[in-house]
């Protein structure tokens, strides 16, 4: 088996991921540091504010200190309890199912789907049980997954639904925006990803009555607004954490909001390219390409291919980084090894390859992998 390590960045290199620092992000953190506030202050409230406006359809918006945190937050929130079930994909980043293993919550993972590599409905249905509790969906790369099907499966079970939607800032689903359907939606803000506030994340709300509780599990379980008004001897009467976003990560964040429509388009034009020089190449298939009723967000181009080391090792002759990114969770020990039954995800795991796609490329630069994987491996 070929290793692959990180490539180095340079003129020559088309490197896999690249963080996107807004124009702005230094001098609003600069500003920051010469205020009261670096940890959790107005900054803060403020990013809360501007993204429910333009990613979460004006509902409650919680910011947190990554996305990881924002998804703990979320199962707390649906009052997943130890010994409940909740069917979640199988192929993410571990990231999405490790807080199962916080709370003694048994994640019972569902099968991708061959064209999308998101989670499978009609899996997900075969797999709900007495003790099921919650789905969870990743929208993988940016597309996102089928939230009708998903959404009549966890009606009919009287289920919540927690969508990941961490490679997902600016995706939408037959006309309405991810981050506007469901009860809990989570977004990252890791350093690679469209929004980066170096690490962080964002948990939007439908259920508006959830926000109190949602600020002061961020909190160690504190009503830290409370304790600010001169209430210093308040009791906690919840297990909290130190989840909580601060004002410099928050500055980020808001510098990245002025620029996030430019990212975008940017991103999808990338993503087209890759499916229009890709089109024709008999050995390759672009996941998620094609649909018409939803928007990609364009935050990974995975292709499908066989033989896909030898791919690798010709990208990487040509100076072009490629990479796995994420793998089946059930090849990790801590999740219980490996299971039986995905077949989908038997077949493609080692078939998926994602080729680099961020804001510091250009479309040439698309031209270039593609014209690459056009000459063959």
């Amino acid at each position: 088996m070929n290793e692959f390590p990180l490539m180095e960045t340079s003129k020559e290199n088309i490197v896999l991921f690249h963080p996107h620092m807004p124009a702005k992000a230094a001098a609003m953190v600069t500003e920051v540091m010469g205020t009261r506030w670096i940890g959790q202050g107005p900054k803060v409230e403020k990013f809360e504010e501007e993204f429910s406006k333009r990613f979460g359809g004006g509902r409650t918006c919680i910011s947190i200190g990554s996305g990881t945190d924002a998804l703990h937050l979320a199962y707390i929130l649906a009052d997943l309890q130890p010994g409940d079930e909740v069917i979640t994909p199988l192929f993410t980043c571990t990231a999405t199912n490790i807080p199962f293993l916080y709370m003694g919550v048994k994640p019972v993972f569902a099968d991708v789907q061959a064209h999308t590599l998101n989670i499978d409905p009609e899996d997900v249905r075969r797999k709900v049980t007495s003790k099921t509790r919650a789905i969870v969906c990743v929208h993988y790369g940016g597309l996102p997954c089928d939230m009708d099907e998903l959404q009549a499966i966890a009606d009919e079970h009287n289920l919540k639904i927690i969508e990941d939607a961490a490679h997902a800032v600016g995706a939408s689903y037959k006309g309405r925006g991810v981050g506007e359907i469901s009860d809990f939606t989570m977004f990252s803000f890791q350093a690679i990803k469209h929004i980066t506030t170096g690490d962080g994340g964002m948990l939007v709300l439908k259920d508006e009555a959830l926000a109190d509780k949602a600020r002061r599990v961020r909190w160690f379980g504190i009503d830290r607004r409370a304790k600010q008004g001169g209430i210093w001897q308040n009791d906690i009467t919840e297990i909290g954490y130190k989840y909580q976003m601060t004002d410099i990560a928050a500055a980020m964040g808001l510098a990245a909001l002025e620029e996030i429509d430019a990212v975008l388009d940017l991103r999808k034009a990338l993503l087209a390219e890759y499916e229009k020089g890709l089109a024709n190449c008999r050995d390759v298939t672009v996941i998620g390409a094609g649909y018409t009723d939803r928007v990609h967000a364009a935050w990974m181009c995975t292709v499908v291919v066989e033989r896909r080391e030898a791919l690798q090792a010709k990208l990487r002759e040509h100076n072009i980084e490629s990479a796995q990114v994420h793998y089946r969770n059930d090849r990790y020990s801590i999740f219980g090894g490996r299971q039986s039954g995905h077949v989908n995800m038997d077949a493609l795991e080692d078939k998926y390859l994602v080729l680099p796609l961020h804001t510091k490329m250009t479309v040439g630069d698309v031209q270039r992998v593609c014209a690459t994987l056009r000459e063959g491996w």
